[in-house]
C-alpha cells in the first residue's frame, strides 16, 4: 500500500473519530428528543418548550436511582447502571407528564382552546418549574456518570490493531445511542402503523372530530401519547449524559436544536424530524471541526495549513441550528418532508 493510500486512510480514520461517529451519535440523541416533540404536536396539538428540561428531569430521576443502585451493589460489570435505572425513571416521569397534563393542558382542552398558542405559554412555564426542580435536587454543577465501561474499543486498541497512525475510538455511550434510537425508531413506527392503539392516536391526529365520532376515546390517547414521550424523552436524556455528561443549563440550550430538527424536517412528520435531526447535527460538528490534520494528510508539504482550519469557533454551535431553522424556514417553510405550517397556527 502506498503512502498516499495509507494518508487517505489515516485523514478517513481521523474524520471518522472526530466528526462522523460523535455526529452519529449526537443526530440520534436529538432525533429521539425531536420525536417526542413532533409527537405532542401531531397528537395534542402544540409546541412542547419543556421538552429539553424534561430530559434534564427524566436524566436527573436516573442519576439518583442510578447512585442509589450503586451503592447498594447492584450493579453489572461493564453495563452502564444508568441503563438499569431507565426503567424505574421511566415510571417517574411518565408521572411527571401526566400530572403536568392534568393541572394545565388538559384544561385548556376542554375548554378549546387554541391549543398551540396556549399550549406555547403553558410549556414555557413548566419548562422553568422543570428546571427549577432539576436545579433544586442536582444543583448546577456538571456531573458525570462513573460506572461501566468507557470504551468499546480505544484510539490505541485501535492504532495497535491496524498499524495506522490515526485510530478510532467506539464509546460504550456512542454505540448504546446509535443501537438504541435504532430500536426506539423501529419500534415507534410499528406502534403507530400496525397497532389498534397507534391506529387510533393517528386517526386522532389527522381528524379530531371524526376520530371522536369513531368511538376513540381522546383521553386514552393523551395518555399514551404522553408514556411515549416519557419514553423518549427519558432515554434521550439518558444517552446525551453519558455521551456528554449532565450539566442542566445544557439540556436547556438543547431545545434549539431539538426544534430545528422538527422543523427542518416538516413539523409533525417523525420521518422529517429524524432527518432533520442528522441535519443539524452533521451540519454542527463539520462546521464546527477543526481541519488541519486531516487537511495536511490530503495535500502536499508545500499547502499544508498552519491554523486549525476551523469554519465557525465551538462557542457558535447552537447560532448554527437557528442558522439553518431560518434558511428552511425562508425556502421551504414546510420543513424538508412537507410536514405542517406552523406560521397561523
Amino acid at each position: 500500500m502506498t503512502s498516499e493510500s495509507i494518508d487517505i486512510i489515516n485523514a478517513f480514520a481521523l474524520l471518522t473519530n472526530f466528526v462522523i461517529l460523535p455526529a452519529l451519535s449526537y443526530g440520534s440523541q436529538l432525533a429521539l428528543g425531536a420525536l417526542a416533540v413532533t409527537l405532542v404536536y401531531s397528537i395534542l396539538r402544540f409546541s412542547n418548550f419543556a421538552q429539553g428540561d424534561s430530559m434534564a428531569f427524566g436524566t436527573m430521576l436516573v442519576i439518583l436511582i442510578s447512585g442509589y443502585m450503586i451503592s447498594r451493589g447492584w450493579t453489572i460489570t461493564g453495563v452502564p447502571t444508568a441503563l438499569l435505572a431507565i426503567p424505574m425513571a421511566l415510571i417517574g416521569m411518565s408521572i411527571y407528564l401526566l400530572t403536568m397534563d392534568r393541572l394545565v393542558y388538559r384544561h385548556y382542552r376542554r375548554i378549546k382552546a387554541k391549543q398551540n398558542i396556549i399550549g406555547i405559554t403553558a410549556s414555557i412555564g413548566i419548562m422553568f418549574v422543570t428546571g427549577g426542580i432539576v436545579r433544586f435536587v442536582l444543583g448546577a454543577s456538571a456531573q458525570r456518570f462513573g460506572d461501566g465501561e468507557r470504551f468499546i474499543f480505544s484510539v490505541r486498541e485501535f492504532k495497535a490493531f491496524t498499524g495506522l497512525e490515526q485510530g478510532i475510538a467506539l464509546k460504550t455511550s456512542q454505540f448504546l445511542t446509535i443501537t438504541i434510537a435504532l430500536l426506539l425508531v423501529s419500534f415507534l413506527f410499528y406502534f403507530l402503523q400496525k397497532t389498534k392503539t397507534g391506529k387510533a392516536m393517528r386517526a386522532y391526529s389527522d381528524n379530531e372530530e371524526l376520530a371522536l365520532l369513531s368511538g376513540i376515546d381522546p383521553d386514552k390517547v393523551v395518555q399514551i401519547t404522553w408514556l411515549l414521550v416519557a419514553l423518549f424523552t427519558t432515554i434521550a436524556g439518558t444517552l446525551y449524559g453519558l455521551d456528554k455528561g449532565f450539566a442542566p443549563q445544557q439540556y436547556h440550550l438543547l431545545l434549539l436544536p431539538i426544534f430545528a430538527s422538527v422543523i427542518v424536517g416538516g413539523i409533525g412528520s417523525p420521518i422529517g424530524a429524524i432527518a432533520g435531526a442528522f441535519l443539524v447535527a452533521f451540519s454542527e460538528i463539520l462546521l464546527t471541526y477543526a481541519y488541519k490534520k486531516f487537511l495536511i494528510y490530503l495535500l502536499p508539504l508545500s499547502m499544508h495549513p498552519t491554523s486549525l482550519v476551523q469554519l465557525i469557533g465551538t462557542e457558535y454551535k447552537y447560532a448554527i441550528s437557528f442558522v439553518i431553522l431560518v434558511i428552511v424556514l425562508l425556502i421551504r417553510p414546510t420543513g424538508l418532508f412537507k410536514g405542517k405550517v406552523i406560521v397561523g397556527e
